[in-house]
């Protein structure tokens, strides 16, 4: 999984925190757990903040 696996990245964190508000995890926080996903294969650094974004948007959808 890579970082422009926007939504495929967002039902991963659906999954496995369903309890969690995607509008209070911090950016930070957010960036460690997507790096600490199993299936993750890409370079940490170009998880900027435009990325986390999209991410959270798309995890916002998920939780709907």
């Amino acid at each position: 999984m890579k970082w422009a696996d926007i939504t495929r990245i967002a039902e991963e964190l659906h999954d496995k925190y369903p309890d969690v508000d995607p509008l209070t995890v911090r950016f930070v926080d957010l960036h460690n757990w997507v790096v600490g996903m199993d299936e993750f294969d890409d370079d940490p650094q170009r998880g900027g903040e435009k990325v986390l974004e999209a991410i959270q948007m798309a995890w916002i959808e998920e939780a709907k």
